[in-house]
């Protein structure tokens, strides 16, 4: 979506890395957090997860070896950021502080889980590949609009996560991890969601002097986020967040591709 905002060529070493990365660290989170009885989780996906648990560590290992070459191909600033970003991961699940005895990682700070999803999906999808582009004087970016494709990225992927939580809630209260949800309560949670939107959009109309594909295609990927959002109230199976809510970071991309081809 970056490459395509800024119209550029993809890099294939950035976008393999970031796979990689994700891939390593989304699988670490699951093993990290195994219940004790995955086979009797209300979640599909853990016992599936745990069902194949050989073939989970096995792509986990082979991702992490992937991205020791292709650390080679990337610029000193670029990499500067990624070890930021690994290091945030990281601690992210691993319970690295202690207070009153009790050891706990950056995601069991109170408020904190969200905004640092948010901020590490942003920087990662979108400053690292201006970082990237920038180091091989491909293109120039100022300061403003970068910090504008950062914003946008990360009120996106905030709005998008809330409902996550919002469905984890008595799961997150039992087990001591205050999530916007958990502090807000459900209905604040939803309106908080819609907050967020509202703020793209804001700053879309405030940023864009000619309205194109660009404008049009996150415009409408906005509104049917906010919709699927608003519908996400009502109680849905697990794959009503990991396709539909998810899978908007996709269809987003896709709309925005298929308009800047038509238009």
């Amino acid at each position: 979506m970056t490459y395509q905002l800024l119209r550029i060529k993809p890099d294939q070493h950035v976008l393999a890395l970031l796979f990689c990365s994700t891939l390593a660290l989304y699988n670490f989170s699951m093993l990290l957090s195994r219940p004790k009885e995955p086979k009797k989780s209300p979640f599909r996906r853990v016992r599936w997860i745990f069902g194949h648990y050989r073939l989970t560590v096995t792509l986990t290992i082979i991702a992490i070896i992937s991205l020791i070459p292709l650390t080679l191909f990337l610029s000193v600033s670029s990499l500067v950021l990624l070890f930021f970003l690994g290091v945030i991961s990281v601690a992210y699940n691993l319970p690295l502080f202690s207070m009153n005895e009790k050891r706990f990682g950056l995601r069991n700070i109170p408020g904190l889980k969200l905004f640092l999803i948010a901020t590490i999906w942003s920087l990662s999808c979108v400053l690292l590949p201006i970082v990237e582009t920038a180091a091989r004087h491909e293109i120039t970016i100022s300061a403003a609009d970068t910090i504008l494709l950062v914003g946008k990225r990360f009120l996106f992927i905030a709005a998008i996560t809330v409902p996550f939580d919002i469905r984890d809630l008595f799961e997150d209260r039992n087990h001591h991890l205050k999530t916007i949800p958990v502090m807000l309560g459900e209905r604040k949670a939803y309106l908080f969601c819609q907050i967020l939107l509202l703020a793209y959009i804001a700053l879309l109309l405030l940023f864009t002097k000619v309205p194109d594909a660009n404008f049009w295609g996150l415009s409408l990927t906005i509104v049917l986020t906010g919709w699927l959002i608003f519908k996400s109230a009502a109680k849905k199976t697990e794959y009503y967040y990991f396709f539909y809510l998810d899978g908007m970071m996709i269809l987003q991309y896709l709309c925005v591709l298929a308009l800047n081809l038509i238009l």
